[in-house]
């Protein structure tokens, strides 16, 4: 297998790993001293697009975030440049939520200009933040509120719409309701780090979703090793769902793109082990 695996959302081809990008940005979920640390040491323009063009020239083409991050665009661009690549951009724009917004919903001129700046930046994905969509779900309802005309808005710009939530209840509301999103992205992660109820009950939602899901944090923040986040995540998600991975180096890329080979191959990965003298005794002599 050459190339990563790929799926079909809303009639695009994307690549099933998806470039998380917490890890360029600063979001770290840990401590502010490990935010900084990002921010010092990975959040510019030329270490991000070294990492980029680890995934691009290995059919890695989808990115997921907050693109209009200057550091963040102009590397894609520059990976891009590099490789030959286009991108195929998922932005998760955030919209003004307040006490009028079950009311008036988001036809404001803020979330019209975020709308319109988030075209701009030749996004495919729109996607609207957990911190916009969970505000709007009414569980007595069952439905999202505005979301209807929230859609529109983006389908109205050429931009594929589609859910970011942190709750379980926006997947199900939204398929029970028939709201036009293609896609929703999800918390999922062996430990259940972030999400709401537990581990299998996601994985249910999961694979009871109308459209394709974006699993993201199956690292759980680096609080899960890679061998066992992902060998968890690829082998409890359906054929047609993603995952998001996130990276501060181009050689991390390289591993979790070989890793996630591997497991989707049933083969052994090809990945140098760490090592520390405690395992001297149990390497091989051979």
């Amino acid at each position: 297998m050459d190339k990563f695996p790929r799926t079909t959302v809303g009639g695009v081809s994307l690549s099933r790993m998806i470039i998380g990008t917490n890890w360029f940005l600063g979001y770290s979920h840990t401590t502010k001293s490990k935010d900084d640390y990002i921010k010092e040491t990975v959040k510019n323009r030329k270490k991000i697009a070294d990492i980029l063009e680890v995934y691009f020239r290995n059919g890695v083409d989808t990115i997921m975030g907050m693109i209009n991050v200057e550091a963040l665009f102009e590397g894609i661009k520059d990976a891009q440049d590099r490789t030959g690549v286009k991108a195929i951009i998922i932005s998760t724009p955030g919209f003004p939520v307040n006490a009028n917004s079950p009311v008036n919903g988001f036809s404001d001129k803020e979330s019209i200009k975020i709308l319109d700046e988030t075209q701009k930046l030749g996004t495919t994905f729109c996607m609207p933040h957990q911190s916009t969509t969970d505000a709007m779900v009414d569980k007595c309802t069952r439905e999202i509120r505005q979301f209807k005309g929230l859609c529109k808005l983006i389908r109205e710009r050429g931009m594929i719409p589609g859910l970011s939530t942190h709750m379980p209840e926006s997947i199900i509301y939204a398929d029970e309701s028939g709201l036009d999103v293609e896609t929703y992205i999800s918390i999922y992660n062996s430990m259940g780090f972030l999400m709401q109820v537990e581990v299998d009950w996601i994985s249910n939602v999961i694979h009871n979703a109308k459209k394709p899901v974006m699993t993201i944090k199956p690292m759980a923040a680096g609080q899960v090793r890679p061998f066992q986040a992902l060998n968890f995540v690829w082998n409890t998600i359906r054929p047609q769902d993603m995952v998001a991975v996130g990276t501060m180096t181009p050689d991390e890329a390289k591993e979790l793109i070989e890793m996630s080979l591997s497991i989707l191959e049933h083969r052994t990965a090809k990945v140098e082990l760490q090592e520390t003298r405690s395992k001297s005794s149990i390497k091989s002599k051979k």
